[in-house]
């Protein structure tokens, strides 16, 4: 099939390079959100999906709204069979959707009807699932609830970040849309209308979202703190500043603690929860970089019954 794809963040790119190995289909043109400022000098910046399209050679469009009248003429000059979008990053009007002969199919990171919205991975995480995994999906103007293709499932391992869940499920994605599009140009594939229970939503993570409550039990603590790692960056607070928190283990052997209170050993740091305590394993403090918390912690010189958070 002749496909236009859309996608924007370096998670989209696995999926983009399956469908230009395929064989089956051609990719006519990509389409991706506009050129952004990046880094100390703020220069603009192609998307990672832009730069691997023109790595290819392949036109990249770069709509500052998919409503443009010029990028729907292109669009429809173009006539693709089918778009498949990958975090492309804005909303598709009906005037574009209606394009594409087969539509606009989505690969979505979650097993929908569950996590439907931006942050689907932090939320699987966050919310202690042990499976999750990636879907197809017809676009529709609903959020994420148009009808699906196929799924893939993964396993959400105990040390997973939602960057390392993310990394896995976007090279397993990639070979569920391309399978999928094989489907849709074969005629073996059909789209099943989502079921009505089982609905959850996974809006943006904020970055209120991300501080850690000590109060919380372990558990909980562990997978804030993973589930917002790399992004937004879960944190607390240490003598009134914010101290960003990197890996934490849970260490249920300290039942010592209370809520937010450091216990500084040789080599370590504890900190108590609302059940028992989590061991610190990597911190950055506010201006400097990442560091092991017990260098963090000889060079602040924690004091007795001092705390996080307070």
């Amino acid at each position: 099939m002749k496909l236009v794809f859309a996608g924007t963040p370096e998670v989209a790119v696995p999926a983009l390079d399956a469908l230009i190995a395929s064989g089956r289909h051609e990719v006519a043109a990509v389409v991706t959100r506009p050129d952004a400022p990046a880094g100390r000098g703020r220069r603009l910046v192609a998307s990672p999906v832009a730069q691997r399209a023109e790595e290819a050679g392949i036109e990249v469009l770069k709509p500052v709204r998919p409503r443009d009248p010029e990028f729907l003429e292109r669009l429809t000059q173009i006539a693709p069979d089918c778009c498949p979008v990958v975090a492309y990053g804005a909303l598709l009007p009906r005037v574009a959707l209606d394009i594409p002969a087969h539509g606009w199919v989505n690969l979505h990171f979650s097993l929908l009807p569950a996590w439907r919205g931006a942050a689907p991975v932090q939320h699987s995480l966050m919310s202690g699932d042990e499976i999750t995994g990636a879907s197809t999906f017809l676009i529709e103007e609903g959020l994420d609830s148009g009808p699906v293709y196929g799924t893939v499932t993964e396993e959400i391992r105990p040390t997973d970040t939602s960057g390392d869940l993310l990394t896995r499920l976007a090279f397993a994605g990639a070979g569920l849309l391309a399978a999928t599009m094989d489907g849709i140009e074969d005629g073996t594939l059909k789209a099943v209308p989502q079921p009505a229970d089982g609905i959850t939503l996974a809006p943006k993570i904020t970055v209120e979202d991300a501080q850690v409550d000590w109060a919380a039990p372990a558990l909980r603590v562990d997978r804030v703190v993973r589930g917002c790692t790399p992004a937004p960056g879960a944190w607390t607070t240490f003598r009134g500043e914010r101290l960003k928190l990197i890996q934490v283990t849970p260490a249920p052997e300290r039942t010592d603690l209370t809520a937010g209170q450091l216990a500084v050993g040789k080599n370590s740091v504890h900190v108590g929860t609302g059940s028992y305590g989590v061991e610190l394993v990597w911190v950055q403090a506010q201006g400097k970089k990442p560091m092991k918390a017990a260098d963090w912690a000889r060079g602040v010189r924690i004091g007795e019954g001092e705390r996080l958070g307070g």
